[in-house]
């Protein structure tokens, strides 16, 4: 086999394990990972609220890598949906008042009280 031919075959090869490997990582992920841009936006905010040095970028990013660890993301995604819509007022308002979605502010609340008693 040629030198080309060999390379051509290693390409080749690489090629097709590459997506097998891709579909290893992504059923090794925790069911309750949060998206990229989730995690981003509460760092953002965090270090809004909280400064903008390096140490609390740190802090900022263990508090969500917490709430990640004790609430699916789709409890926190409700959660968060249902505390801006608290926060425009009118008719729909009166959706974040059943106990079933009180409960879910309420799960999130503690998760994030955990991470900062965790990372802060």
């Amino acid at each position: 086999m040629t030198k080309t031919g060999k390379h051509t075959l290693f390409a080749l090869i690489f090629a097709a394990a590459t997506p097998v490997a891709g579909l290893a990582v992504a059923q090794e992920l925790p069911g309750n990972d949060y998206p990229t841009v989730a995690r981003a936006d509460y760092v953002y905010a965090c270090m809004a609220v909280n400064g903008q040095t390096r140490d609390v970028l740190e802090k900022c990013s263990c508090s969500i890598d917490q709430i990640a660890s004790l609430l699916p993301y789709t409890e926190y995604e409700e959660a968060e949906t249902l505390l801006s819509v608290g926060l425009k007022g009118g008719e729909n308002v009166a959706w974040t008042k059943i106990p079933q979605m009180q409960e879910k502010i309420k799960n999130m609340r503690r998760a994030q009280v955990e991470g900062e008693l965790r990372c802060f």
